[in-house]
């Protein structure tokens, strides 16, 4: 097995996640069977938890694992799913030796971080090269270098290297600042930081440097001389207008060459499938403006894959999707919703900001312009329809009101009493079955699907039935036909809501079906405006 070990210095944020992504894709594109693993050094035993605006988006993956978003990256940019197993955090390897010391596995030895806690940390890393089948796996340590979270995982790292000699690559993410009028690029960041690596035990063999423009050569030979790493793994990645053009930057740079020459892998030409795709992300021939109202509009990355499902339409369609981000609370009334051509309603959990998204739903439903929801979307979608539809004034979920007298939306009746969070929800992929004769059924083709789910509450039963007399359409269910999947409205195709996540499942080459549907709709919507205004003119 071999390795390929992504740090991180300077600050966080620098797009470690991307260049990791970047480098699976380009190793699985050239005949590589390849898979990636993240360590996170946060004591949460995963990101289930986490409030949106500390760690961005919760990715759910097949297996229910609530992990960081940059699984989600992996998965897009890998083309396969992954499982909980590609995510090591703190909470996770100390919970493992804990309760082996309280089995007695021990022998009454004294538990240390060094060799139980960074024997842990190899054992996990094996167990996800041999378990699935791979060649090379991508890992990358989250935080910077010097944080004292990440020391035992590097510590870890640095034995795995020395075990398995010849099969380790450390690459290291820095940033090249820029200042002055000329844009003079400052290489003592990145000499800083590399020798702080190399204080614990770590010779980096690739360095990535970020930068605004292009890496200068008399920067790279500086960085070359100082940290001991050859000028040609002195590798530039630069801003660029879209994050899926990293892997070409990476790749042109011969990376892949320099890992062949480390590593006996196959020497195959590097295939770029995204060639149309990046045409058509890059320069679209259409335009249109959504929506995305939700409770954590401030921090675009809590709605990540939603992002991401949006730029897979993009370079499926050549439609650009101008999103305007709305914070639930501040839709009133229909001000700024009007000039809009889609509403997305996000997941969520939690009362603030409900109301403002029934508002929107309402909005979308009489003036007949395209919606989505997802999850809580859906949810609020039904709560909508009961009031206004069905005349239920006092319509709820009992998530909010837990005496509500009409509680279209309730809890899942195996979670009640359940009062540990990490463990209250249904989470992972499950079976949807669609409806014939739905536009559900005329998206996806087929009458059983598997989506992601992550939710702890459902359609109320009881309402089912006035619902469906009143109009709404339930056009995918669980296989007892007990939970509501996804809902739209007779003679309408423009209007639809999923209690699945449909988002973390949408790929660059294989757009999520509803964001896909979505999109469209509401290219159509504004070219009918368009034509109203330009008829009526």
């Amino acid at each position: 097995m071999q390795y390929v070990v992504i740090t991180g210095g300077v600050l966080s944020g620098i797009g470690k996640g991307t260049i990791a992504s970047s480098l699976c894709h380009i190793l699985s594109n050239s005949g590589v069977k390849t898979s990636a693993l993240k360590i996170d050094p946060y004591l949460n035993y995963d990101a289930g938890t986490m409030n949106p605006y500390q760690h961005g988006e919760v990715f759910v993956l097949d297996d229910g694992s609530e992990s960081d978003l940059d699984l989600g990256n992996y998965e897009r940019y890998l083309n396969r799913s992954l499982n909980g197993d590609n995510s090591i955090t703190t909470g996770k390897v100390y919970k493992e030796v804990i309760e082996k010391e309280r089995r007695g596995e021990y022998l009454g030895s004294t538990v240390q971080i060094i060799p139980h806690i960074t024997n842990e940390i190899k054992r996990r890393i094996r167990k996800v090269a041999t378990d699935q089948d791979v060649d090379l796996l991508v890992i990358e340590v989250g935080g910077t270098v010097g944080d004292i979270e990440s020391m035992p995982f590097l510590e870890g790292l640095r034995q795995l290297r020395m075990e398995e000699k010849g099969n380790v690559i450390f690459c290291h993410v820095t940033l090249i600042p820029e200042i002055g009028h000329e844009g003079e690029q400052k290489t003592k960041p990145t000499q800083h930081s590399v020798r702080m690596l190399r204080e614990i035990g770590i010779q980096p063999d690739i360095l990535i440097c970020r930068s605004k423009h292009y890496l200068s050569e008399d920067a790279r030979r500086r960085i070359s001389m100082f940290t001991d790493v050859d000028k040609k793994a002195v590798v530039s990645v630069y801003d660029v207008g879209n994050a899926y053009e990293v892997p070409e930057i990476i790749e042109k740079q011969g990376v892949i060459d320099i890992i062949r020459e480390k590593f006996s892998i196959p020497d195959e030409p590097f295939q770029d499938i995204w060639v149309d795709y990046k045409k058509k992300l890059l320069y679209p021939q259409e335009n249109v403006k959504i929506g995305i109202i939700g409770k954590y509009t401030d921090l675009h990355d809590a709605y990540m894959s939603h992002k991401e499902a949006f730029n897979h339409v993009t370079g499926s369609t050549g439609i650009a999707v101008d999103i305007k981000w709305i914070d639930a609370d501040t839709v009133t009334d229909e001000t700024s919703l009007k000039s809009l051509e889609g509403i997305l309603v996000t997941p969520g959990f939690g009362y603030r900001g409900v109301e403002g998204k029934i508002r929107a739903v309402k909005y979308a439903r009489e003036t007949g312009m395209p919606f989505l929801g997802i999850c809580l979307g859906f949810q609020v979608a039904v709560i909508e329809y009961a009031r206004n539809v069905l005349g239920l004034k006092d319509a709820n979920s009992t998530e909010f009101k837990s005496d509500s007298k009409n509680p279209v939306i309730d809890i899942l009746p195996e979670q009640i009493g359940v009062t540990d969070m990490g463990g209250t929800m249904r989470l992972g992929s499950k079976k949807v079955l669609v409806r014939d004769n739905t536009m559900a059924m005329e998206l996806y083709g087929k009458k059983e699907i598997y989506e992601r789910h992550r939710h702890r509450f459902e359609v109320n039963p009881k309402y089912i039935e006035d619902l469906e007399n009143n109009g709404l359409i339930f056009s995918g269910t669980d296989e007892e036909g007990i939970r509501m999947e996804i809902l739209e409205m007779k003679d309408r195709k423009n209007f639809l809501a999923s209690q699945f996540h449909a988002e973390f499942l949408s790929r660059p080459l294989n757009p999520s079906r509803l964001h896909l549907h979505f999109i469209k709709s509401a290219l159509e919507f504004k070219q009918s405006k368009i034509a109203l205004l330009e008829g009526g003119s």
